[in-house]
């Protein structure tokens, strides 16, 4: 494809598509596909040509400067498309070769190509003719053209924009001496500064013979040049007008003058321009702000002083364009400060303010101007018409017209919302300049500037009735930013590091609704493009905005966290003791030993200009949450964008993150924070974050709702770990697994797990983080839903306990067959005993079993007694504990397991399980059947109580008072029995409390047994065996004292009971 391309290049336009087709092979081979890719660029070609044909007949200045440099600035941008000619021959060579001939306009084209190769020398020739009317035209401009390129210190010398300079003259109608004269009218307002250059610096090199014969020419020109060095092409095409002027005026004679005053200009430009833009932006900061203030707190004064906005508004948005052109074409010069603006935002702001007033109260415009024009305006153009002498009746039409329409006006259409449309008197007073402008006219407007006068007032007045969206469009939109996304972004960054600036940093992500106009209906392939770039920028300037803030709301939220925690009972114990000491004489302190403070210290101050890391932060707070003042929503290309959400986003990530770091969970060392120590920073947390509904109006307890409910679930909404996650982990691997190595004891007369007495200091107090409150802490954090998956994790423990006993049964099951039958033959019992192996594993199985089942329980009573749902749905509980507790064994099992299953959800205590028993479920396959289930659930309770006599001859199988259970988390075998029994059989559908009863009998029996060897080792512990028994009855739903009483002497339990308590000795005072 280069060869071929290099080829069309050498060759163009004339290029030989039959007798060179070597060159042209790769187009032959893909000319569907260059057709399609060059089709668009080929169109947008023709277009130039259809534009340079149009017939040049416009009466208006505006209008004829606007075609002239319109028509300029496409062809120079036309020359700088470096591959047009290879486009345009691609396209030709693979339609010729398609359709078997050229394009029709393939010709015309390739000859425009040729001819515009040097654009500007093409272009001057063309205009020499229309010298006279373009200088004409150019020369009009010096009416407005110097007012508005005054230094700011006669702008701020004249007071101009100000309402408060002449109170007297606050109401009168703001008058502007373009209105007053007839060719120039009020558009010239919209007319922005680089346009007036544009049309200054273009218009003159179009037409430079005027240069060296009309001074007024001259001025204007040089005015132009000095403004600034670059002029906009079209977006972000720019034109450095020095050199090309230099370059265009070196091709003729007897310009040595006009090129030494471009030098002139040049200099004056580098050296001046920068520093006289930046005090003019320093100016209109201070004058809209003003404006604003007056105006918001006395809306009526927009109908009067309107124009005072809408020139506001054009000459900041002047400014604005002025420093994106440079910015982004910086010359080298000694003051480069001069080009960059830190305070861009609070300009941008004010200008987004009052376009929002002017639209928030266009009802008082419209009434103000309707009332102006029908009572005023009618008048005065029919006293105008009334003293002409002689006028032809299509213009007397015209005119009668025109008061008939603005006499027919009333308030009440703008009371009953009617719409207004003044298009069609515009265009006739159009209508009326044409016909009394042609030479010879019978009505020479030139004669009869009142009427002109009268007319153009009559016309900025109309549309300040039907078309103010249009005005404030032509006068502030700043789309041209879209194209300069480098330049954009570099004026946030720099307006974000001002602490003055951050209250208006919200008027850059809404200067991107301008950006839906710098599209075209004629092209409309370009608007996707720009709706993504438009978003990325707008999306980018929120989500800086919303982590400044976001930051400095949770460092606040840090600080006071900090501060809540120097009031902790863990800190005053230093208190406390110099509390008792008081009274002794306070010994001197150790030269250069600092006090330690007490909390609220901080507070005290002796000069209040003292300011704080504090005081600095609910600064900035305040200063960045202003700035989401300025509108609730927006539109950028039909997308509704909500700042405040692009917060609660943030603030939402970062809040989860901080959440996780302060659980400070060390899979390592496996260290973490205690439940309530990081309950008591959540509130102090969470606290914190509603006061910043004081500054902004956001739902922040949505907010925490969400963040807390997503800590609740084992991943957050973004993938990462929650406390939820943490806090399992932690229990099962440090907590729990200790346990089950009765390294530590779960102590059921404190309801926590307490350390064992060792040699080596234990890593944590197992009772700091077990007890009621470190528990009614955790199942506030983690709540239902993460209980919920703690309890499915607890689960897969005991299932895979569950999987090793079942094999210990199976390998044991002939002898556990016999022994169940002959339980109640202790000769028989004896010997088989000898056969059986791997009871003290089951037992130790049992036990983990046990010590899961009882943590489990703990954190489930404790989510009932933190009355967390009690506090969120009190109206749902009663019904929960009633159903669970009119629940009888005759109802359906699937109807008892559901209410079971909401009982637990809600924390309350269940006869069945309704986890443990989905648990078991799953663990079902198909190569079991449910009798061989049935039968090894059997054999398993058989094995469990033929083992309990081997638990005596572990010495730590002792009974404590002290913690209500044994030394080994043996007492953890009654939860685990009767759960694990009640839940296997559940599965079954068996008769849970007959199949207790037989291990009841079975146990019993043995027990009996271990009580016959008194001299015996595995006698030592015997009492508190005996005990083990009682507990399993006392916690079953299932077993009675009596069913007890009935297989094993109850003399025996009271004996045991006397012998363990005989060791602790009982203090009363």
């Amino acid at each position: 494809m280069e060869s071929a391309i290099k080829y069309i290049n050498k060759k163009f336009p004339n290029i030989d598509f039959r007798g060179n087709i070597q060159h042209l092979t790769s187009i032959q081979r893909q000319k569907s596909e260059v057709l399609a890719a060059t089709a668009s660029y080929y169109d947008s070609f023709l277009d130039v040509i259809e534009f340079r044909v149009i017939a040049i007949n416009f009466d208006f200045t505006k209008n004829y400067l606007d075609l002239i440099i319109t028509y300029t600035s496409v062809i120079v941008t036309l020359s700088r498309i470096d591959d047009k000619k290879a486009l345009v021959g691609m396209f030709n060579c693979a339609h010729e070769m398609s359709n078997g001939s050229s394009d029709p306009s393939y010709p015309r084209l390739g000859q425009m190509f040729v001819e515009y190769e040097h654009p500007w020398k093409k272009l001057t020739e063309e205009f020499g003719p229309h010298t006279r009317s373009v200088t004409a035209a150019l020369v009009s401009l010096n009416m407005v053209y110097p007012r508005r390129n005054l230094p700011a210190e006669q702008w701020r010398s004249a007071q101009l924009l100000s309402l408060l300079s002449a109170p007297a003259a606050m109401l009168e109608p703001a008058c502007c001496n373009t209105v007053s004269l007839p060719s120039r009218h009020l558009l010239y307002l919209s007319l922005a500064e680089g346009e007036r250059e544009r049309k200054g610096g273009i218009g003159f090199l179009l037409c430079h013979t005027s240069l060296n014969t009309n001074q007024a020419s001259q001025e204007l020109w040089k005015m132009a040049l000095r403004s600034g060095l670059y002029l906009t092409l079209t977006r972000d095409e720019v034109l450095n007008i020095h050199k090309v002027s230099e370059d265009l005026f070196d091709c003729f004679k007897g310009y040595s003058k006009r090129i030494a005053d471009i030098k002139e200009c040049r200099e004056h430009a580098l050296v001046n321009s920068g520093a006289m833009h930046r005090e003019r932006r320093h100016f209109l900061r201070g004058a809209l702000k003003e404006l604003f203030k007056v105006l918001e707190d006395e809306p009526g004064l927009l109908g009067p002083k309107a124009l005072f906005v809408f020139m506001a508004l054009s000459f900041s948005r002047d400014e604005v364009l002025w420093l994106v052109r440079h910015s982004e074409n910086m010359p080298k010069i000694k003051t480069p400060d001069d080009y960059i603006d830190n305070q861009m935002a609070e300009l941008l702001f004010y200008m987004e303010k009052l376009r929002g007033l002017m639209k928030k109260y266009n009802h008082v415009v419209q009434r103000y101007h309707v009332q102006y024009l029908a009572q005023f305006d009618a008048l005065v153009l029919n006293d105008t018409i009334q003293n002409i002498y002689v006028c032809p009746e299509e213009e007397s039409v015209l005119m009668s017209s025109f008061v008939s329409n603005l006499s027919a006006l009333s308030v009440k259409q703008v009371e009953n919302k009617e719409e207004f449309d003044f298009r069609a008197l515009r265009l006739d007073w159009l209508r009326l300049q044409a016909y009394t402008s042609v030479n010879k006219a019978p009505l020479p407007i030139k004669d009869y500037t009142d009427l002109a006068k009268v007319m153009n007032m009559i016309q900025f007045h109309t549309r300040m009735v039907d078309s103010v969206e249009e005005l404030l469009q032509e006068t502030s939109e700043v789309s041209i930013l879209c194209f300069y996304p480098r330049v954009f972004e570099k004026m946030f960054c720099q307006s974000s590091e001002e602490m003055t600036m951050k209250r208006y940093l919200m008027a850059f992500p809404l200067v991107c609704t301008h950006f839906s106009q710098c599209g075209h209906p004629i092209c409309p392939e370009e608007v996707k493009a720009m709706e993504k770039r438009s978003l990325r920028l707008c999306v980018t300037f929120l989500e800086q905005i919303a982590k400044l803030t976001s930051t400095v709301v949770l460092e606040i939220c840090a600080e006071q966290c900090n501060l809540n925690d120097q009031l902790q009972p863990k800190h005053c114990a230093e208190t406390i003791s110099a509390a008792r000491h008081r009274k002794q004489k306070k010994p001197v302190p150790k030269k250069g030993e600092v006090q330690k403070e007490k909390p609220g210290a901080e507070s005290l101050r002796k000069d209040r200009s003292v300011v704080t890391n504090v005081d600095k932060m609910h600064l900035m707070l305040t200063e960045l949450c202003t700035c989401f003042s300025l509108c609730s929503d927006f539109i950028v290309f039909d997308h509704i964008i909500v700042p405040t959400e692009f917060l609660l986003s943030h603030l939402e990530i970062r809040l989860s993150e901080i959440i996780v770091r302060m659980a400070n969970y060390n899979q390592t060392t496996q260290e973490i924070a205690r439940p309530s120590d990081l309950l008591t920073k959540l509130r102090a947390y969470t606290a914190s974050l509603h006061s910043l509904s004081g500054y902004i109006n956001v739902d922040v307890t949505r907010l925490v709702k969400s963040v807390l409910l997503q800590q609740t679930q084992p991943l957050d909404s973004r993938g990462g770990p929650t406390m939820t996650t943490l806090y399992t982990n932690w229990y099962l691997e440090s907590l729990l697994r200790q346990a089950s190595n009765s390294l530590i004891v779960h102590c059921p007369t404190m309801h926590c797990f307490v350390n064992q007495t060792t040699d080596n200091d234990p890593s944590f107090r197992a009772e700091e983080f077990s007890d009621i409150s470190e528990l009614q802490a955790l199942a506030e954090l983690i709540g239902p839903y993460g209980l919920k998956f703690l309890s499915e994790n607890l689960m897969w423990h005991i299932t895979s306990q569950i999987s090793e006993l079942k094999k210990l049964v199976i390998e044991n099951m002939d002898v556990l067959v016999q022994m169940k039958n002959n339980f109640d033959k202790p000769e028989e019992m004896a010997n088989l005993k000898k056969r059986l192996t791997g009871g003290e594993n089951v037992l130790k199985r049992m036990t983990i079993i046990g010590v899961i089942l009882s943590f489990r329980s703990m954190a489930q009573d404790c989510l009932k007694d933190v009355m967390i749902l009690l506090k969120h749905c009190p109206y749902l509980m009663g019904p929960i504990e009633c159903l669970r507790d009119f629940i009888s064994p005759e109802d359906d099992i699937k109807v008892t397991l559901s209410i079971f299953e909401l009982a637990s959800a809600a924390g309350y205590t269940c006869d069945i399980d309704p986890t443990l028993v989905t648990a078991i479920a799953n663990m079902q396959t198909d190569n079991t059947s449910v009798d061989e289930e049935y039968k090894l659930s059997c054999l398993l309770l058989a094995y469990i109580a033929v083992s309990l006599p081997t638990l005596a001859l572990d010495p730590n199988s002792l009974y404590s008072r002290e913690h209500g259970g044994h030394n080994n988390n043996i007492h953890c075998l009654a939860t685990a029995i009767n759960q694990l029994a009640a839940a296997m059989f559940t599965v079954q559908n068996k008769n849970i409390a007959q199949q207790l009863k037989e291990f009841l009998l079975m146990a019993s029996s043995t027990l009996l047994q271990l009580g016959q060897n008194v001299e015996r080792m595995e006698s030592k512990n015997r009492e508190s065996i005996y005990l083990l028994l009682h507990m399993i009855v006392e916690e079953s739903p299932f077993l009675s004292q009596d069913m007890l009483e009935s297989c094993f002497p109850y003399v025996l339990l009271r004996n045991a009971y006397r012998e363990v308590y005989r060791s602790f000795i009982v203090t009363l005072g």
